[in-house]
């Protein structure tokens, strides 16, 4: 495996610098953010990262994400184009060294929380997504604020996205999401880059959106859209695990086995019944998910993609954006290490 971390360039309040003094760690997990969705991004934007990156002793291999613009989700007219567009950026993001590239299909939001710094009775504060929360909440009505999107659109920007999704139905974006990668596979064949599609977050929907990706059912359909291990998985832990009815270490054997896995986002959750569930450390006791069982079955079968720690609690008076911080990631990323090593050694017995 190769560990890896995610930055978000030289606005992000961590230093890369810092990044690199974690053990073992090789590689950095970017994106071009000041580009437009849909938009191309710029050979020199590109490569200014990349060289980033690079003169700070790490690897350049890993894009999180080229988005995915609202118009191929919903296959709207000018979906075409877009997809041209994402052509484009896969075939630059080849060029300049890139493996993997991370995205999502998931209408109008990223991942969605209820709060980001939900206190712990260590003083630890962290994302929570409460059911009891969430239905009181309104996205058109101004109140929900969540990172990974609203800054993306406007409220009337909403509102018209809305009314759009509202005549979509499920089996309509699967077939957009089909029509999507027919389109995209085979450039990333060309091009040597690897597709990794993130599950939706939480994995169930919300606010009457559809979603698709959210349970191993629906995982096997979407990777017989198009049967080539270019179109495979980031498969994340945290947000499929939020779900009780995932059974996740089942999951990453069964993908890891078929080789479908090449991005690894691994952290632990905190369920309750209703729904509910609180991000936590990466230490299995401290949440819902079996940690050792995961890292037990990449390291059964070989696995040799690209792991990073998810989402990290703000501890020791961090301040930061929220989810991202240094010092949990950190702990995050040894935590996994000493799994990966301890159980190596343990299998080779």
């Amino acid at each position: 495996m190769k560990m890896s971390f995610r930055w978000y360039g030289p606005d992000d309040p961590v230093k890369i610098e810092y990044i690199r003094q974690i053990p073992n760690m090789k590689a950095i997990v970017t994106a071009v953010y000041d580009v437009p969705v849909g938009n191309v991004w710029s050979n020199d934007s590109i490569l200014k990262l990349k060289k980033t990156v690079e003169d700070a002793g790490l690897d350049f291999e890993v894009i999180e994400s080229v988005p995915v613009h609202e118009d191929i989700k919903l296959g709207a007219g000018l979906r075409d184009k877009y997809i041209e567009n994402y052509k484009e950026n896969i075939r630059r993001l080849g060029k300049a060294g890139i493996k993997v590239i991370c995205y999502n299909f998931m209408p109008v939001f990223d991942w969605t929380r209820t709060q980001l710094d939900k206190v712990a009775a260590d003083g630890s504060t962290s994302l929570v997504f409460y059911k009891e929360q969430i239905e009181k909440m309104s996205p058109l009505g101004g109140e929900l604020s969540l990172p990974g999107w609203d800054s993306s659109y406007k409220k009337e920007d909403l509102k018209d996205l809305f009314e759009k999704y509202s005549k979509l139905t499920e089996e309509d974006l699967w077939e957009n999401l089909k029509y999507f990668l027919s389109e995209i596979i085979p450039v990333a064949e060309e091009a040597g880059v690897k597709m990794a599609i993130h599950p939706d977050d939480p994995p169930y929907g919300i606010f009457g959106l559809p979603r698709i990706i959210t349970n191993e059912e629906n995982i096997d359909r979407f990777l017989k859209l198009v049967d080539s291990e270019y179109n495979g998985l980031t498969l994340c832990t945290g947000s499929l695990g939020c779900a009780s009815s995932n059974d996740i270490p089942k999951m990453v054997e069964k993908y890891a086995a078929l080789k479908r896995i090449h991005f690894m986002h691994i952290r632990n959750v905190k369920n309750y019944d209703d729904g509910s569930f609180e991000e936590t450390a990466h230490y299995s006791e401290c949440g819902s998910l079996d940690m050792a069982a995961v890292v037990k079955a990449l390291v059964k079968h070989n696995f040799d993609g690209y792991i990073r720690p998810d989402h990290g609690r703000m501890i020791w008076g961090e301040k930061g954006k929220p989810g991202y911080g240094l010092y949990d990631r950190a702990l995050g990323a040894a935590y996994i290490n000493g799994l990966w090593e301890g159980i190596s050694s343990c299998l080779e017995v």
